[in-house]
């Protein structure tokens, strides 16, 4: 299995858009009995706000691929939802289902965190119990990951876990 992180160019767009159609689909189970996640009468979701990704530096988003194909994206930004300095933020990780359980995922955050180290949040929805898992698992995985903190955040802007960690320069 080779797993290769690909810097999203303006020119895939469209490829980005539609990863993200996937991901609000999964991930609007967690929505359930709220407004979010409804289907325009395109049948489309609303689009994601990708436009900081194409003109902030701070900002980049990421195209998974295993084996050259497509199978999912990240978006890393540097937004704290702790409110502390934050250099990197995991803003969305998707995997395609097919790809899932597999060690993919943690392969390509483990190149992610590799590839942009200083100091991490990750931030997931409290319903999201199995995206929990993964991220407390991967990041104490991470042979250069350090100063690992949980914490419970209540705030206008997010509810819910964030995991704070710092990754080092590799030597």
């Amino acid at each position: 299995m080779n797993v290769q992180l690909v810097v999203a160019e303006p020119g895939d767009r469209t490829t980005l858009d539609n990863l993200m159609q996937l991901y609000v689909h999964d991930f609007s189970e967690h929505w359930a009995g709220r407004d979010l996640g409804e289907l325009g009468e395109d049948g489309r979701f609303p689009g994601y706000p990708l436009e900081p990704y194409w003109n902030e530096p701070t900002h980049v988003p990421l195209l998974i691929r295993v084996d050259a194909k497509l199978s999912g994206f990240a978006l890393v930004n540097n937004v704290s939802h702790t409110g502390r300095p934050a250099e990197r933020n995991m803003a969305e990780f998707f995997i395609v289902r097919k790809h899932r359980r597999s060690g993919i995922g943690t392969v390509a955050a483990h190149q992610i965190f590799g590839r942009y180290p200083g100091q991490w949040e990750t931030a997931v929805a409290r319903k999201n119990a199995i995206a929990l898992a993964f991220w407390r698992r991967a990041i104490r995985q991470h042979p250069l990951a350090t100063d690992i903190d949980e914490m419970d955040v209540a705030t206008p802007a997010w509810k819910g876990p964030v995991i704070r960690f710092r990754v080092r320069q590799p030597n």
